[in-house]
């Protein structure tokens, strides 16, 4: 049975880096070409951060839009929650930073590290929060330079990134619109399978390690997308039955946006038609934590999100990570 929702967005906000790496630029760094990377990803292009580029930056960017988008002062917010694994450092939480550089001095805040899904854990997790806690407004957001963290000379992972930054500005309902269900799952038995084995207490930052490619994204593509499609679809059907709805009842879907091939077969499962499933990841590749909420805000902004509209949304990542929730608009 339908709950009543306890929160609802206020307000979005999205950043990312002006740089765009096309497929044709990756033609000259690596053996590629973007008539295979646009068949195998859909991916045609994707935004570039500088080398050293602040994350907290971008974030900061994004979660000032959100917060003018719902017209809220850096003095109202009293959590922050910032889904990342490309943090500015490895601590303090870059949340911490976000929240210095906003000027928002009563709020807690603290990071998440669960890849992919860190937007979605991050949004439950502010919920519970806010009901059990007596937060009045949470600054929600995912960002990520995953470029940081490519290998350029590996083209079955560096075609896939971008860097971005998105945010949400939550706070109490006004009725019946807000987030309805949400849902998180993990398993590590699959670690090995998506994973940076570099940078923790394993494999010190030493020269041979950087030498061997430590501190690059690895992945098992084939069996990541097995995973992720049966995961996404599980996730998905669970809010829905929670909340008594089904796939028929969504006027639209906002999966992660890692992979057009993932997407058409979630869709296709639950037999959507691909005009109420939510696309960008040929202009923003895969921003991790930030493809959720960047998608929120550009539908927010151009008027497709309509006033009492049922959104799913759904995603995957390393750990393994998978999360969905529904938002009643």
């Amino acid at each position: 049975m339908q709950r009543r929702p306890q929160v609802m967005i206020l307000g979005t906000g999205r950043a990312v880096p002006e740089k765009i790496l096309t497929n044709t630029d990756l033609e000259q760094m690596v053996e590629t070409s973007d008539e295979w990377i646009v068949a195998r990803t859909g991916i045609r292009q994707r935004h570039l951060a500088e080398p050293g580029a602040a994350l907290s930056d971008l974030v900061v960017e994004a979660s000032r839009s959100a917060m003018a988008d719902a017209v809220v002062g850096a003095d109202e917010i009293d959590l922050i929650i910032l889904g990342t694994v490309t943090g500015d450092m490895k601590f303090p939480a870059t949340a911490c930073l976000v929240q210095e550089k906003l000027g928002v001095k009563n709020a807690v805040a603290f990071d998440i590290s669960a890849a992919c899904s860190g937007f979605l854990y991050g949004l439950q997790i502010a919920e519970g929060l806010m009901m059990s806690g007596g937060y009045r407004r949470a600054l929600v957001a995912g960002g990520e330079i995953l470029t940081s963290m490519v290998d350029w000379e590996d083209r079955d992972t560096c075609v896939l990134f971008g860097d971005g930054a998105g945010a949400v500005v939550l706070g109490p309902t006004d009725g019946e619109r807000g987030l309805l269900q949400a849902c998180m799952h993990s398993d590590g038995a699959h670690a090995d399978l998506l994973y940076n084995p570099g940078g923790g207490c394993i494999h010190l930052p030493t020269a041979e390690n950087a030498a061997a490619k430590l501190f690059s994204i690895r992945m098992e593509g084939r069996e990541v997308f097995r995973h992720a499609v049966t995961s996404m679809g599980a996730a998905l059907n669970q809010v829905l039955e929670q909340a008594g709805l089904s796939a028929d009842d969504l006027d639209l879907l906002i999966p992660h946006q890692a992979n057009l091939r993932i997407i058409e077969a979630v869709a296709k499962r639950f037999k959507l038609p691909m005009d109420k499933v939510y696309v960008n990841v040929d202009r923003y590749g895969n921003t991790s934590a930030a493809s959720i909420p960047i998608a929120l805000d550009e539908l927010r902004r151009s008027g497709e999100l309509k006033k009492g509209a049922l959104v799913g949304m759904v995603t995957f990542g390393a750990g393994f990570t998978w999360a969905a929730g529904l938002i009643r608009i």
